[in-house]
């Protein structure tokens, strides 16, 4: 059995087990009708329960302040994040890993998951982001230009050829006929960006929206490349969702006009 197999059968149990349930509650209901004729009805709509998001490492810290106001406006539920380089989150859910909600940084990686079928609808872009420098604080060795990357002794991070930030670093650098050997690739944007503030690199191209987070650690250098290499960042829940309620209000309330408003803060450009 193949694990796309294996998991459409245990997604068939457990609907098969809420059926039976269902059943149980209508058939106690039926019988109590007399003595619970004033109780209140929950809302099936009603988002409630955990959702899992799986989300690219540069919403961090965007998507865990909306995960506390989705928290906050319906009490009861919790959203759990597993925040990572789009590419291995995307093989996690096509390989059978729980989740309810899928954000990419490119369509690239989220049509991995759409292309094995995972979506529960059409992927949306919420959101838009840019590469910039990411410097030691006051920029010592003076980088002004994507060029000024290739300065002989530079130790330069970049993103893994198959992360989002990655492959955009490299559009970037194909614009500018530049030819770049980084000292490390590393999995996520993240990870490349702790590489600077720890100062085990002088430099690192990541996306302006890790550079604002980062606060005083680093200093960002904006460079015209960047413009030929803005992702997209689509948003999708996911067709095996163990809380369908709950995974479309945590799509709705990050396209909303709350959600739009922290996504521009954090740095990230408009859909």
């Amino acid at each position: 059995m193949t694990t796309r197999t294996a998991r459409r059968a245990r997604r068939t149990l457990r609907l098969t087990g809420a059926g039976a349930a269902a059943l149980l509650v209508l058939s106690a209901c039926s019988s109590s009708d007399d003595t619970s004729s004033g109780a209140a009805t929950p809302d099936p709509a009603r988002p409630s329960g955990t959702v899992t998001v799986f989300a690219a490492a540069s919403l961090q810290e965007s998507f865990t302040a909306l995960g506390e106001e989705f928290e906050r406006t319906y009490p009861g539920t919790k959203v759990v994040f597993n925040f990572g380089g789009s590419d291995t989150l995307a093989a996690s859910i096509t390989g059978g890993a729980p989740a309810d909600v899928f954000a990419a940084a490119s369509t690239k990686t989220m049509a991995v998951v759409t292309d094995a079928g995972d979506n529960a609808s059409t992927p949306v872009t919420f959101a838009r982001n840019q590469l910039e420098i990411a410097t030691l604080p006051g920029n010592p060795d003076e980088v002004a230009s994507l060029k000024d990357l290739t300065k002989s002794g530079l130790k330069v991070v970049l993103c893994d050829k198959a992360v989002p930030c990655g492959a955009a670093a490299r559009k970037a650098l194909a614009a500018s006929g530049l030819d770049l050997t980084p000292v490390s690739y590393e999995q996520d944007v993240k990870s490349a960006l702790t590489k600077v503030e720890l100062k085990e690199a002088d430099a690192a191209v990541v996306y302006r929206t890790d550079v604002r987070a980062a606060g005083d650690k680093v200093e960002g250098v904006d460079f015209p490349e960047s413009a030929d290499a803005v992702n997209d960042y689509p948003i999708v829940p996911l067709e095996d969702s163990r809380n369908a309620a709950a995974a479309r209000a945590f799509v709705a309330l990050v396209r909303s006009a709350e959600g739009q408003k922290a996504l521009t803060e954090a740095g990230f450009l408009k859909p």
